[in-house]
């Protein structure tokens, strides 16, 4: 049988602000990760601490996506062409498309508990479309990526933002995130959080949040 929706979680006047990658979705798998590599034609031990390394500016917005490319390809001292970085980058991009049923049944309770939920991602604007109109985005009453907005967690201004934005108190933000630098942003603003490992560990401390 199909997974069923967990009871309600209320926290209300609490409002839930969700992390994307590697909480709502899935991390890139080995087929993923192997096909970038493939694809670069550079050692795995060289290209991943250059594709980290240069992750922050395309995430903030102050490097396009043909830039970033060429930042990585720069330290790699790899040459690659125009047609090169847009198969580059749509092998990225489609390895970050996945959801993680466990995190949806509980986004799922606590929308079903009126739960106001937000959503907060370190990414690209060109991750905008799917965080925004992905089947789980009329979840959340608002969603912000940073490169849109030209902050990145765990910056103060990005935690301050949101919240300004939702109308709250900042003991009213809840913020959920497998780093636990970026929680330790959010409680360092006033808010508190859970760093996110499974969604069984998540439900657990929502509901003991809740009672």
């Amino acid at each position: 049988m199909p997974p069923t929706v967990p009871a309600p979680i209320s926290l209300a006047p609490r409002v839930v602000v969700f992390d994307y990658g590697e909480v709502i979705s899935r991390p890139p798998s080995d087929a993923d990760r192997a096909a970038l590599v493939a694809r670069a034609g550079v050692d795995a031990d060289r290209f991943w601490p250059a594709y980290w390394a240069h992750r922050e500016a395309l995430d903030q917005g102050t490097a396009s996506i043909a830039e970033y490319w060429s930042a990585v390809a720069a330290e790699v001292g790899a040459q690659w062409n125009d047609l090169d970085v847009h198969e580059l980058w749509a092998i990225d991009h489609r390895g970050w498309l996945s959801v993680d049923g466990g995190t949806l049944r509980v986004l799922h309770a606590l929308a079903d508990g009126g739960t106001r939920l937000a959503l907060l991602s370190n990414a690209g604007a060109d991750f905008s479309g799917w965080l925004r109109w992905g089947s789980f985005g009329p979840l959340f009453e608002r969603v912000f990526v940073s490169g849109e907005l030209g902050m990145v967690k765990p910056n103060a201004e990005i935690y301050e933002h949101v919240i300004d934005e939702l109308g709250i108190a900042p003991g009213e933000l809840v913020f959920i995130d497998n780093k636990s630098e970026n929680v330790e942003g959010a409680r360092a603003v006033g808010g508190d959080g859970h760093v996110f490992t499974d969604a069984a560990a998540l439900e657990a401390w929502l509901r003991e949040l809740a009672a």
